[in-house]
């Protein structure tokens, strides 16, 4: 057992279990060799990590061959090669390139705007949503406005209208919202946004847009073209399969884009200006992804309707459900069959999010859950 601790080695033999079992059921790999060539799956290897949202895809094999080639660049400074990138992102955005903030994943965003703008005041949220933006604020002495969220887990946008004050500095809007998945109206946030910004920015994290399945539904970077008070943020950590090599960019009009670039502290390596160009240009690979993240969450749902358990509709590359039990407790049954699943999200401690895996990783789940709450 050299190497192993005895956990480890349990999770292990746990796996090859399940392995074996679905072997038998004729479980084969799902995709052909030349799609593992260019999609790169990520290896099963145990445990199953299918708690913190990461695309089981990628990088790319145009992406890895971009950051290879890159490697002859590694002696000089990177900032010399972001214009390339910061072009691509605003032909995409549809917007001028003095909009465009470069940021070492969207984390880092999200991070430089609550310390850019909420300082010596107030933000406005709801909760449960991705807290990277409040928690670092509060360290700075900004004060949360904290809204729960509406009966039917949406962001409460009229509530948050009422709370607005001259304290308010900003407004954050996760949407579609990390954890539930849900995504607000079209409209109804338009104009929320389109009005409130007129007293305080808004700033809307908009990390799985790319896996919105109502048509044509706006990204907040059309007010921002307006000239508004607003800061949109996308990262190319979910669809584009670079969670590990940050990198996510900002859409602000330009005096506010300018204050936030003061306010950059991880510039951009080499490698990942490669990737992002590349995967801005692979479009082959970015319809795999939304696909798989589909045909994934629909096996999660599937297994969720046969067990009768409660979710909400996902927008996003994670489902959202009601367990019937604490989570904390649920995490560590599942743990001990060999997978890591969504942390706690307060105040909705007896729910549970499961991000999209790789095929045979959703099959494996589908069996540890059954077994479980079944």
């Amino acid at each position: 057992m050299t190497g192993l601790s005895r956990r480890s080695w349990l999770k292990r033999a746990t796996l090859g279990s399940s392995f074996a079992l679905l072997g038998g059921a004729g479980l084969t790999n799902s995709l052909s060799a030349e799609e593992i060539r260019k999609f790169n799956p990520r290896p099963m290897d145990g445990p199953i990590m299918l708690g913190s949202n990461e695309n089981p895809y990628g990088p790319s094999e145009l992406v890895r061959k971009s950051m290879s080639s890159g490697f002859d660049l590694g002696c000089r400074y990177p900032w010399r090669y972001n214009s390339d990138l910061v072009k691509m992102i605003a032909a995409k955005e549809g917007v001028p390139e003095d909009h465009i903030v470069m940021v070492a994943g969207s984390t880092e965003g999200l991070k430089i705007t609550g310390l850019t703008f909420g300082g010596g005041g107030e933000i406005i949220s709801c909760e449960p949503t991705f807290l990277a933006m409040m928690d670092y604020a509060k360290l700075w002495g900004t004060s949360i406005n904290w809204v729960p969220l509406n009966k039917d887990y949406d962001f409460d946008l009229d509530e948050i209208e009422k709370r607005v004050s001259s304290k308010t500095k900003l407004i954050f809007l996760c949407n579609p919202n990390n954890p539930t998945g849900k995504l607000l109206p079209a409209q109804k946030v338009l104009d929320f946004c389109n009005s409130v910004s007129n007293k305080a920015i808004v700033f809307s994290d908009e990390a799985y847009y790319d896996y919105i399945t109502t048509p044509n539904y706006p990204s907040m970077v059309e007010l921002v073209k307006q000239g508004k008070n607003v800061i949109v943020s996308k990262t190319f950590s979910k669809v584009y399969g670079l969670a590990g090599i940050r990198l996510g960019y900002l859409i602000a009009k330009p005096e506010l884009a300018e204050k936030l670039s003061e306010r950059v502290v991880a510039n951009l390596n080499i490698m990942a200006i490669e990737a992002g160009k590349a995967a801005l240009q692979d479009q082959e690979f970015y319809d795999f992804s939304v696909s798989k993240a589909k045909e994934a969450k629909s096996m999660i749902i599937q297994t969720l309707d046969e067990l009768k358990l409660p979710y909400l509709e996902s927008h996003t590359n994670f489902v959202f459900f009601q367990t019937g039990r604490d989570i904390v407790e649920l995490n560590k049954q599942m743990a001990d069959k060999g997978f890591i699943i969504g942390r706690p999200f307060p105040p909705l401690m007896d729910w549970c999010r499961i991000s999209t895996g790789t095929i045979e990783e959703v099959a494996l789940y589908n069996q540890a859950i059954r077994e479980v709450l079944g």
